[in-house]
C-alpha cells in the first residue's frame, strides 16, 4: 500500500498506468537476465514462467480479489473494509506487472491489459467507496472487463502450454461468514 498517499487533487493516483508501462519496459530490458523460462520450446518457457514465475498465482489472486470486492459490496461492508479489498486488487495488479514480461509477447500484452484494468478497477473502487456511486459503477464495469481479460490471458496460456494453467489461490470462506465485516 505504499502508493496510497500519492493522490492527485482529483482523487486519482499518480502515474499508475505509466508505472505499469515503465515496469513492462524495464522487465523487457532485463529479460535477457532471466533464468529457466528462457530455454526450451515456447510451451516449456511459458509453463516454467506460469508455474515458477508467479504468472498463474497472479491471475488467481486477481480472480479472488475481484470476488472479494464483490462480496464486500454485496455484504454492504463499511467503506474502510471496501477500500481495503479494493486496494488489495490494485496492489496485486501491480505485483502482476512486476512479473512481466512473459516468454510470449502476446501473453505479455494480454496480461498487461488485464493488470492495467485491475489497477483502474481497484483505484476507482477505493476512491468511490462510501461516497461516489459513479466511481463504484465504473469499477464494477472494469471488474467485469477484467474477468474477460483474464480469460483471454488464460486461453493464451492454454494455447501455448497445451494445458490449463493452475491459478488456484486461497479463496474466501464459504457460507455465512463475512471476512470483511471489520473496519470503519
Amino acid at each position: 500500500m505504499p502508493h496510497r498517499g500519492r493522490r492527485r487533487s482529483d482523487g486519482r493516483r499518480w502515474g499508475l498506468v505509466p508505472l505499469s508501462v515503465a515496469l513492462v519496459v524495464g522487465a523487457v530490458a532485463l529479460g535477457g537476465c532471466a533464468g529457466q523460462e528462457q530455454s526450451g520450446d515456447p510451451a516449456q518457457r511459458v509453463t516454467t514462467w506460469v508455474d515458477q514465475g508467479g504468472g498463474g498465482s497472479s491471475v488467481g489472486n486477481l480472480e479472488v480479489d475481484t470476488k472479494n470486492v464483490d462480496l464486500a459490496l454485496s455484504q454492504h461492508n463499511k467503506p474502510a473494509a471496501i477500500r481495503e479489498v479494493c486496494d488489495l486488487l490494485s496492489n496485486d495488479a501491480q505485483t502482476g506487472v512486476g512479473n512481466l514480461p512473459t516468454p510470449d509477447d502476446q501473453l505479455t500484452n494480454d496480461l498487461n491489459n488485464a493488470y492495467v484494468d485491475a489497477t483502474n478497477a481497484g483505484d476507482d473502487c477505493y476512491n468511490g467507496a462510501g461516497s461516489n456511486a459513479a466511481l463504484m459503477a465504473k469499477s464494477a464495469t472494469e471488474r467485469v472487463r477484467l474477468s474477460a481479460l483474464l480469460k483471454i490471458a488464460v486461453q493464451r496460456m492454454e494455447t501455448v502450454m497445451g494445458r490449463t494453467p493452475t491459478t488456484d489461490t486461497t479463496v474466501p470462506p464459504t457460507g455465512g461468514g463475512d471476512p470483511f465485516a471489520g473496519g470503519t
